[in-house]
């Protein structure tokens, strides 16, 4: 049987580790409700970080076509630049996106 305070130190590891997400989504430009499950968290970044190294793949630049809190005013590429999730978008809909544009990446010939 787990000690009492095993699990508040779990509890408090999930918290560092979903904050720590949270300030990367936010800092790529992701929205976030708030209301996100760390397992939601988790998803979005691996998704994103699927995208970046399709990007990077096909000789994308994340640093201009992403820009700093992804905000993008003229990336080398439109195809390389990560989707904004809107207010009204559930996460399933957001990877679904994220998902599509990472595959019209990888079908995109590469940057010269």
């Amino acid at each position: 049987m787990a000690h009492p305070s095993e699990g508040a130190g779990n509890n408090e590891d999930v918290e560092r580790v979903s904050q720590e997400v949270v300030n990367r989504l936010e800092a790529l430009g992701v929205w976030l409700s708030g209301t996100e499950r760390p397992e939601d968290l988790a998803r979005i970044l691996e998704t994103i970080e699927r995208f970046e190294e399709a990007v990077e793949a096909r000789g994308g630049d994340l640093m201009v076509d992403e820009g700093p809190d992804g905000q993008t005013t003229e990336p080398d590429d439109v195809h390389f630049v990560l989707p904004h999730r809107r207010a009204d978008e559930s996460v399933e809909r957001y990877l679904e996106r994220v998902e599509r544009a990472r595959a019209e990446v990888l079908r995109h010939p590469p940057a010269a």
